[in-house]
């Protein structure tokens, strides 16, 4: 079977030039614009045999005799000679014999072709002829009612007669399978009693067998349920009836009355008893008919492979369930700022847990923690738990839920306990997540113990532990790291504190507080050469002399972008405290020594890059709090622009804190995520050729993707470009024979 495939979503429109001028005719539902001229009648004769040539062609291609494929102008003639015949005037509009013939021409080649290749056959041989002429004929149904098209959109719509598809499909069912359907009928059931009796049999033929007894019903099952079903179920009495006398005669009473009962009233019917529409697994599924389903269970749990359409049919419920949660999230979202994450979201995330609860009871109580509910559970959520929200992926959604419960302030107000057993149902839906990497590189725990911002220390402990538990200790090293810096700096402060004490001559002159870190253990931050105040330059060097008679092997490298101060902003109303970061800090510090300064000034003052500059000036000029007047005034910062202290600015608290304008941090985290893949695709290739030495394409690539799998799931592309690119540094080297091998480079 051929079939050709010719792009018919166009447009056409076409003009017709009649004797009294040019009329145009209306647009059709068709991409391009074709006029065409027609200046004669066309007869039906001579329309049809136009016709039957192209119908002849299209025949002989499903035939496969030897024929060119259809062009598109060939495609177009065809349609246009019958869109022309039925908009000629009266009485040369031929859409009434159009339609006639449309089914004359399947009527003729069903006789001639079909029935005599089909009376020749029987038993299987029969079978696939069949299914291979219902294939052919579907096509070419297809095919005609594109021709005819015309006829479908105004003829038959007018007349409310049978579409074209309609009467090309009734012209098999009332020619071939009213003829042949009780021989098929019989050899069905004969494959199926082989199938009973321990014989391999073609389960693909017979499932396309079938569907043509549902197909044939367009819609309906009367003609499967009347000329199939009813007779296959007698079939299958009768056959265990005459199985009964040999069981009773091998077998015991017990297990006798155990096969007849398993087999009469479950193997027969279990995919009638299953798909009940009222009543069968999806129902039971739907109403939570928690009793009923593990009712099912026991029954199905006994036949052989009983259990695989009930786990499937698990499957399919729970993954709609999921789906539906994410378009709800994405309709609720739709109406939000576009890049924030916000309450729907964490909704979202509440209902998933909810979701995931339930059905794991499900699999628990109802299936008897049986495998493969565990499965079907699994790839279930896998589906759903991969797909973004209103742009954001699920790693992205987890992490901030588990953020908002525990920093300080969160809109989680929950008790340890309670706490605790969220956390722990989150990890296990990150189980169900391939992007683990950019879960564990956006969980912002960073942010929070930088910041002390992290309403729980023993909070945080508890987490990791159940990712360290789930994920693997690989996954966690880096944050433990951090927990561990935070608590030496902790440490290391009070040794400060202690060393000031006993040092007269080391005095900062203002109260510091250093936090050492790690540098492998931190995300990247942006550092950058702040020409600090003299203030700020003494108590660097005081900490300095400080950490050197700790240790003489380490280099302090000074993040002053994640530095805070508070100052104390003398204003003519009132003194305020005023909690800005280091940046902030030492732009307003310079206004103690000038009254007026311009953005160069301050830029080259401070020796900061331009953004860095915009961002801390708009929050100190242009935002809530104005503790700098700007000229020429304007809600933006341009390097034209002056500065002036202000006196006059004023709160009704006495400690206010200035924030700075928020950046893209998702961008920077997407970035390193993509570097930390490609650092770890590499170290996964040199590990296994390492181990290897040798290797083929395919096999490198699987290996790979395995090993990554728990942290992402790798992109084949990406594995094929770090492959190029260790080969290029001398890693390996392609076999000079066979491109697809490669080798180690030690």
């Amino acid at each position: 079977m051929i079939e050709h495939h010719i792009p018919i979503s166009i447009d056409i429109s076409l003009n017709r030039k009649n004797q009294g001028g040019s009329e145009t005719i209306r647009r059709l539902g068709f991409g391009v614009n074709i006029t065409m001229n027609q200046h004669k009648t066309i007869e039906l004769e001579e329309g049809w045999d136009f016709m039957q040539r192209g119908i002849t062609k299209l025949k002989r291609i499903l035939e496969g005799l030897p024929e060119s494929q259809f062009s598109s102008e060939e495609y177009m003639m065809l349609y246009t000679t019958i869109y022309n015949m039925c908009t000629q005037k009266p009485p040369h509009d031929y859409s009434q014999q159009l339609y006639e013939k449309y089914k004359e021409a399947f009527e003729e080649y069903i006789n001639s072709t079909v029935l005599p290749s089909l009376r020749e056959k029987h038993d299987e041989f029969m079978l696939r002829e069949l299914v291979k002429r219902w294939a052919n004929h579907k096509v070419l149904v297809r095919w005609l009612s594109r021709f005819f098209h015309y006829l479908d959109r105004y003829f038959i719509a007018r007349r409310s007669l049978p579409a074209l598809n309609e009467v090309g499909l009734a012209c098999f069912r009332d020619l071939v399978y009213e003829e042949l359907k009780d021989k098929v009928r019989d050899a069905v059931i004969a494959l199926i009693d082989q199938e009973r009796e321990g014989e391999q049999i073609d389960r693909a033929l017979l499932k396309n067998v079938l569907d043509i007894f549902v197909e044939i019903g367009m819609g309906q099952m009367i003609y499967y349920e009347n000329d199939f079903e009813d007779d296959m179920l007698k079939d299958s009495a009768a056959y265990y009836s005459r199985k009964a006398s040999n069981w009773i005669v091998e077998d015991s009473c017990p297990d006798y009355m155990l096969k007849k009962v398993q087999n009469e009233l479950l193997v027969v019917y279990s995919t009638q008893l299953l798909d009940k529409e009222h009543s069968g697994c999806r129902v039971l599924l739907r109403d939570d008919k928690v009793e009923d389903l593990s009712r099912m269970y026991r029954l199905f749990h006994k036949i052989p492979k009983g259990l695989e359409p009930v786990a499937n049919i698990f499957k399919q419920h729970v993954t709609a369930e999921g789906t539906a949660l994410v378009q709800q999230a994405e309709d609720a979202a739709s109406n939000k700022a576009e890049n924030a994450l916000g309450s729907q979201e964490q909704v979202f995330v509440r209902k998933v847990i909810e979701l995931h609860d339930k059905y794991m009871a499900y699999v628990n109580d109802c299936f008897a923690n049986h495998t493969l509910f565990h499965k079907a559970l699994k790839e279930a959520f896998e589906v759903f738990c991969n797909k973004n929200v209103s742009g954001f992926s699920s790693a992205e959604l987890l992490a901030s839920f588990c953020d908002n419960i525990l920093k300080k302030g969160g809109s989680e107000k929950l008790s340890d306990e309670a706490i605790e057993d969220t956390l722990d149902k989150v990890v296990k839906l990150l189980a169900y997540i391939s992007d683990k990497d950019l879960y564990r590189r956006i969980l912002q725990l960073s942010r929070r113990l930088l910041f002390d911002k992290s309403a729980n220390d023993d909070h945080e402990r508890i987490i990791l532990s159940k990712l360290k538990q789930q994920c693997g200790g690989q996954f966690t090293s880096k944050m433990e790291g951090m927990v561990t810096d935070l608590t030496l700096a902790r440490e290391n402060q009070t040794h400060f504190e202690e060393y000031l004490e006993n040092n007269s001559n080391a005095n900062p002159g203002i109260d510091l507080t250093v936090t050492v870190l790690t540098t492998g253990f931190w995300p990247t931050y942006k550092s950058s050469d702040l020409s600090l105040p003299a203030e700020m330059v003494k108590c660097v060097e005081v900490f300095k002399e400080f950490y050197q008679t700790k240790t003489k092997h380490r280099k302090l490298t000074w993040m002053y972008s994640l530095g805070t101060c508070n100052i104390n902003g003398k204003f003519e109303p009132k003194t305020i405290e005023l909690m800005v970061g280091t940046y902030q800090a030492a732009a307003l510090l310079l206004f103690n020594a000038s009254d007026r300064l311009s953005y160069s000034e301050i830029k080259t003052q401070l020796n900061l890059a331009d953004d860095d500059l915009v961002r801390l000036l708009q929050s100190l000029s242009c935002a809530k709090y104005k503790i700098l007047n700007k000229e020429p005034h304007s809600k933006t910062v341009s390097p034209n622009d002056y500065f002036e202290f202000n006196p006059k600015f004023t709160d009704r608290m006495r400690r206010i804190r200035i924030p700075l304008p928020p950046v893209d941090e998702r961008k920077k985290v997407v970035e390193d995520v993509d570097k930390d893949r490609r650092y770890a695709i590499d170290a996964s290739i040199v590990r296994i050729m390492k181990s290897r030495k040798v290797l083929g394409h395919q096999q490198l690539v699987m290996e790979c993707v395995e090993q990554l799998s728990r942290m992402f799931k790798p992109d084949f592309k990406a594995i094929k470009k770090r492959i190029e690119d260790l080969i290029t540094r001398d890693y390996l080297e392609r076999d000079k024979e066979n491109p697809n091998l490669f080798r180690y480079l030690a």
